[in-house]
């Protein structure tokens, strides 16, 4: 799967634009997937209760997308992670 990631993301996963490994399902387990290759890209996507962070935008495919939708393997994923500051 590609990946665009934005923000401070950037720095967990090396660059703007990364490929991981995923077999398809719904976005959480795309943003799962993610975390698995790049695990410091946890603290920019999840509260300490584990939780997806609410401020998280994620796209498929350029349409706006919720962690319970469907997600092929194929699809390309944009992630917009919490940003901080004022």
């Amino acid at each position: 799967m590609d990946v665009t990631v934005y923000g401070p993301l950037r720095s967990a996963t090396g660059g703007k634009r990364v490929s991981v490994d995923f077999e398809g399902g719904t976005v959480r387990d795309a943003v799962d997937a993610v975390v698995a290759a790049y695990p410091r890209a946890e603290g920019h996507l999840f509260g300490d209760d584990g939780r997806l962070a609410s401020s998280v935008r994620l796209a498929v495919d350029g349409t706006a997308a919720e962690p319970d939708d469907p997600c092929p393997a194929d699809a390309s994923l944009s992630i917009h992670p919490a940003m901080r500051g004022g």
